[in-house]
Protein backbone atom coordinates (compact mmCIF):
# COMPACT_ATOMS: atom_id res chain seq x y z
CA UNK A 1 0.00 0.00 0.00
CA UNK A 2 2.72 2.27 0.85
CA UNK A 3 4.35 1.31 -2.88
CA UNK A 4 1.04 2.73 -4.23
CA UNK A 5 0.90 5.60 -2.31
CA UNK A 6 4.69 6.17 -2.99
CA UNK A 7 3.94 5.92 -6.77
CA UNK A 8 1.14 8.81 -6.72
CA UNK A 9 2.68 11.38 -4.59
CA UNK A 10 6.54 10.64 -6.26
CA UNK A 11 5.13 10.28 -10.02
CA UNK A 12 5.81 12.87 -12.74
CA UNK A 13 2.21 13.60 -13.32
CA UNK A 14 3.10 17.20 -15.43
CA UNK A 15 5.47 14.99 -17.46
CA UNK A 16 3.05 12.59 -18.66
CA UNK A 17 0.14 15.20 -18.49
CA UNK A 18 2.57 17.72 -21.28
CA UNK A 19 3.47 14.55 -23.26
CA UNK A 20 -0.33 13.19 -23.55
CA UNK A 21 -1.16 16.46 -24.58
CA UNK A 22 1.38 16.65 -27.46
CA UNK A 23 0.73 13.35 -28.52
CA UNK A 24 -3.09 14.30 -28.90
CA UNK A 25 -1.85 17.54 -30.71
CA UNK A 26 0.30 15.46 -33.00
CA UNK A 27 -1.97 13.05 -33.72
CA UNK A 28 -4.68 15.90 -34.50
CA UNK A 29 -2.46 17.70 -36.97
CA UNK A 30 -1.77 14.46 -38.84
CA UNK A 31 -5.02 13.17 -38.92
CA UNK A 32 -6.00 16.50 -40.65
CA UNK A 33 -3.41 16.89 -42.87
CA UNK A 34 -3.96 13.07 -44.17
CA UNK A 35 -7.66 13.80 -44.57
CA UNK A 36 -6.57 17.17 -46.54
CA UNK A 37 -4.36 14.67 -48.25
CA UNK A 38 -7.10 12.36 -49.20
CA UNK A 39 -9.52 14.89 -50.10
CA UNK A 40 -6.89 16.29 -52.42
CA UNK A 41 -6.61 12.98 -54.06
CA UNK A 42 -10.31 12.35 -54.05
CA UNK A 43 -10.67 15.55 -56.34
CA UNK A 44 -7.43 14.99 -58.67
CA UNK A 45 -9.17 11.66 -59.11
CA UNK A 46 -12.21 13.20 -60.36
CA UNK A 47 -10.83 15.21 -62.74
CA UNK A 48 -8.82 12.62 -64.41
CA UNK A 49 -11.99 10.58 -64.67
CA UNK A 50 -13.69 13.36 -66.01
CA UNK A 51 -10.74 14.45 -68.22
CA UNK A 52 -10.41 10.75 -69.62
CA UNK A 53 -14.27 10.81 -70.72
CA UNK A 54 -13.82 14.40 -72.32
CA UNK A 55 -11.06 12.76 -74.73
CA UNK A 56 -12.85 9.99 -75.14
CA UNK A 57 -15.72 11.91 -76.12
CA UNK A 58 -13.61 13.75 -78.32
CA UNK A 59 -11.98 11.20 -79.87
CA UNK A 60 -15.58 9.67 -80.64
CA UNK A 61 -16.31 12.72 -82.07
CA UNK A 62 -13.79 12.88 -84.26
CA UNK A 63 -14.18 9.67 -85.69
CA UNK A 64 -17.41 10.11 -86.02
CA UNK A 65 -16.55 13.50 -88.62
CA UNK A 66 -13.74 12.12 -90.32
CA UNK A 67 -10.97 13.09 -88.32
CA UNK A 68 -8.06 10.56 -88.49
CA UNK A 69 -7.12 8.93 -84.84
CA UNK A 70 -3.33 8.39 -83.83
CA UNK A 71 -2.68 5.05 -85.85
CA UNK A 72 -3.73 7.00 -89.58
CA UNK A 73 -1.92 10.27 -88.98
CA UNK A 74 1.59 7.70 -88.13
CA UNK A 75 0.57 5.93 -91.73
CA UNK A 76 -0.35 9.59 -92.90
CA UNK A 77 3.15 9.90 -91.68
CA UNK A 78 4.79 7.41 -93.63
CA UNK A 79 2.77 8.37 -96.88
CA UNK A 80 4.02 11.96 -96.53
CA UNK A 81 7.77 10.75 -96.24
CA UNK A 82 7.32 7.76 -99.11
CA UNK A 83 5.88 10.86 -101.58
CA UNK A 84 9.02 13.69 -100.34
CA UNK A 85 11.19 10.49 -101.03
CA UNK A 86 9.55 10.51 -104.48
CA UNK A 87 9.54 13.69 -104.99
CA UNK A 88 13.50 13.98 -104.00
CA UNK A 89 14.21 10.88 -106.66
CA UNK A 90 12.13 13.26 -109.47
CA UNK A 91 14.45 16.56 -108.26
CA UNK A 92 17.21 14.34 -108.94
CA UNK A 93 16.11 12.69 -112.71
CA UNK A 94 14.02 16.15 -113.87
CA UNK A 95 18.24 17.58 -113.23
CA UNK A 96 20.15 14.75 -114.95
CA UNK A 97 17.89 14.82 -117.73
CA UNK A 98 18.58 18.43 -118.21
CA UNK A 99 16.79 20.96 -115.44
CA UNK A 100 18.39 23.79 -117.44
CA UNK A 101 16.05 23.42 -120.47
CA UNK A 102 13.32 24.12 -117.63
CA UNK A 103 12.65 27.52 -116.49
CA UNK A 104 11.63 27.91 -112.86
CA UNK A 105 8.36 28.63 -111.33
CA UNK A 106 10.57 31.09 -109.26
CA UNK A 107 11.73 32.92 -112.13
CA UNK A 108 8.43 33.35 -113.63
CA UNK A 109 6.89 35.67 -110.37
CA UNK A 110 7.69 38.98 -109.52
CA UNK A 111 10.67 39.58 -107.46
CA UNK A 112 9.51 40.58 -104.26
CA UNK A 113 9.46 44.41 -103.02
CA UNK A 114 11.33 44.53 -100.13
CA UNK A 115 10.63 46.87 -97.47
CA UNK A 116 12.50 48.41 -95.13
CA UNK A 117 10.72 49.38 -90.98
CA UNK A 118 9.94 52.95 -92.21
CA UNK A 119 9.22 53.01 -88.51
CA UNK A 120 12.31 54.20 -87.83
CA UNK A 121 12.32 57.47 -88.58
CA UNK A 122 10.60 59.51 -85.86
CA UNK A 123 6.99 60.49 -86.21
CA UNK A 124 6.34 56.97 -88.72
CA UNK A 125 4.34 54.56 -86.48
CA UNK A 126 2.73 51.21 -87.86
CA UNK A 127 -0.71 53.09 -89.28
CA UNK A 128 1.23 55.24 -91.08
CA UNK A 129 3.86 53.26 -92.47
CA UNK A 130 0.66 51.12 -93.97
CA UNK A 131 -0.60 54.40 -95.20
CA UNK A 132 3.01 55.06 -96.84
CA UNK A 133 3.35 51.47 -98.08
CA UNK A 134 -0.10 52.24 -99.85
CA UNK A 135 1.49 55.07 -101.26
CA UNK A 136 3.88 52.76 -102.95
CA UNK A 137 6.53 54.24 -100.39
CA UNK A 138 8.78 51.08 -99.23
CA UNK A 139 12.34 51.87 -98.61
CA UNK A 140 14.16 54.98 -97.15
CA UNK A 141 15.02 55.80 -100.35
CA UNK A 142 11.35 56.04 -101.54
CA UNK A 143 10.94 57.84 -98.82
CA UNK A 144 13.84 60.10 -99.21
CA UNK A 145 12.78 60.84 -102.84
CA UNK A 146 9.18 62.22 -101.97
CA UNK A 147 8.36 65.46 -101.46
CA UNK A 148 6.86 67.01 -98.37
CA UNK A 149 3.75 67.92 -100.21
CA UNK A 150 3.12 64.57 -101.31
CA UNK A 151 3.60 63.26 -97.58
CA UNK A 152 1.38 65.85 -96.44
CA UNK A 153 -1.32 64.84 -98.92
CA UNK A 154 -1.04 61.05 -98.14
CA UNK A 155 -1.86 62.35 -94.27
CA UNK A 156 -4.66 64.52 -95.32
CA UNK A 157 -6.08 62.23 -97.72
CA UNK A 158 -6.06 59.55 -94.99
CA UNK A 159 -8.56 61.33 -92.63
CA UNK A 160 -8.26 63.94 -89.81
CA UNK A 161 -6.43 62.19 -87.57
CA UNK A 162 -3.25 61.84 -89.78
CA UNK A 163 -3.36 65.28 -90.03
CA UNK A 164 -1.67 66.74 -86.84
CA UNK A 165 1.43 64.41 -88.13
CA UNK A 166 4.29 67.33 -89.79
CA UNK A 167 6.41 64.91 -92.30
CA UNK A 168 8.95 68.29 -92.61
CA UNK A 169 11.86 66.22 -91.00
CA UNK A 170 10.66 62.58 -92.58
CA UNK A 171 12.62 62.69 -96.26
CA UNK A 172 15.94 64.08 -94.29
CA UNK A 173 15.66 61.46 -92.00
CA UNK A 174 14.74 58.79 -94.43
CA UNK A 175 17.95 59.89 -96.42
CA UNK A 176 20.20 59.14 -93.32
CA UNK A 177 18.86 55.79 -93.02
CA UNK A 178 19.66 54.81 -96.72
CA UNK A 179 22.90 56.18 -96.29
CA UNK A 180 23.42 53.86 -92.91
CA UNK A 181 24.57 57.28 -91.16
CA UNK A 182 22.91 55.26 -87.62
CA UNK A 183 24.53 57.79 -85.48
CA UNK A 184 23.99 60.84 -87.28
CA UNK A 185 20.50 60.24 -87.31
CA UNK A 186 20.03 59.18 -83.76
CA UNK A 187 21.66 62.30 -82.49
CA UNK A 188 19.61 64.67 -84.76
CA UNK A 189 16.36 62.45 -83.75
CA UNK A 190 17.48 63.24 -80.46
CA UNK A 191 16.90 66.81 -80.88
CA UNK A 192 12.89 66.28 -82.61
CA UNK A 193 10.25 66.61 -81.02
CA UNK A 194 7.44 63.89 -82.83
CA UNK A 195 9.63 64.05 -85.91
CA UNK A 196 9.45 67.87 -85.83
CA UNK A 197 12.27 70.31 -85.32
Amino acid sequence: MENLKCLFTNFPWDILLFCLILGLLIWWLLSRMLTKLKDRIAELEERNVFLESELEACRKKNIRNGMPDTKELEGWKDKVLKLQEELDQCKKSRSAVGASAVVPVAALAEEPVKKDDLKVVEGIGPKIESLCHAAGIYTFSDLANTSTETLKDILVNAGSRYQMHDPTTWPKQAALARDSKWDELKSWQDELNKGRE
